[in-house]
């Protein structure tokens, strides 16, 4: 059963990632993958409800966790890129690789990240095959855990969203809200929802295995392709940028820091 599951995942995720690798190639555009990232989950975690039969309780609990995570996130990154041209990282791919690009962009993003996702989504997999236990205490620290991250991506990308949308704001370090206590509460809410998500798996014991998926997660987005990637081009973007980093948690919230600390 843990076999089919693994499969089948990987299976779905290499067929959706092919598919977009094909429409990224018809609209010249690689960065479409970004919003098509979280709605993988949705479909892994889909997936495995149709091959698993574990126990139902919990399966349909982490289709729904999966789900409205990765549908909200989806549609934000969609939304948020509406008519806007492909992502400077992908420009500067093509400019540098020129005819190689198609089969380059397909190894070191789409295929990539193709396995990133079977890895972070181990939990959401593994939490699905095994009949017992019922829910427990490790679901409700799980689910709690979940909600906060939930809240803390939900309202910083709504408040990031108002800030943007105000002429005023042009030029200024977004530094209100959840976003004074740490510069990334999307990161910071998206690890906390695949650690709740871990939690809920891991009662099943087997399913201990994915914490695997949240740490590959966590480290994603602190050391990687998260907060060090962003930070890099808002320092150079923003002036008043190095001075909130000083006073502010990269991701972890925290009370900031005075000035003349």
């Amino acid at each position: 059963m843990i076999g089919e599951v693994l499969l089948g995942a990987a299976i779905a995720i290499a067929a959706l990632m092919l598919i977009t690798w094909f429409v990224s190639l018809a609209w010249h555009d690689a960065s479409i993958v970004d919003p098509v990232w979280p709605l993988g989950f949705v479909v892994v975690v889909w997936v495995t409800r149709a091959i698993a039969d574990g126990n139902p309780a919990r399966q349909w609990l982490l289709v729904a966790l999966v789900t409205v995570w990765g549908l909200r996130l989806s549609g934000y990154l969609a939304w948020r890129k509406r008519g806007a041209p492909e992502d400077f990282r992908y420009q500067a791919m093509r400019r540098r690789h020129g005819p190689r690009f198609p089969i380059v962009s397909l190894v070191t993003v789409f295929a990539l990240q193709g396995l990133l996702m079977w890895v972070v989504s181990l939990p959401a997999q593994l939490g699905q095959v095994r009949s017992s236990p019922d829910l427990g205490a490790l679901a409700i620290m799980g689910v709690a855990l979940w909600t906060i991250g939930f809240g803390f991506e939900t309202i910083g990308d709504a408040q990031l969203a108002r800030f943007k949308a105000d002429p005023a704001s042009t030029g200024q370090v977004m530094d209100r809200g959840l976003w004074r206590y740490t510069r990334h509460p999307n990161y910071f809410g998206d690890a906390c929802v695949w650690w709740g998500i871990a939690l809920v798996t891991a009662e099943t014991g087997i399913g201990a295995i994915g914490f695997v998926g949240a740490l590959v997660m966590s480290v994603l987005l602190v050391r990687v392709s998260g907060v060090p990637m962003l930070e890099r081009t808002m320092v150079k973007r923003r002036p008043g940028y190095a001075d909130y980093v000083a006073r502010t948690s990269a991701f972890i919230p925290r009370a900031p820091r005075s000035s003349s600390s």
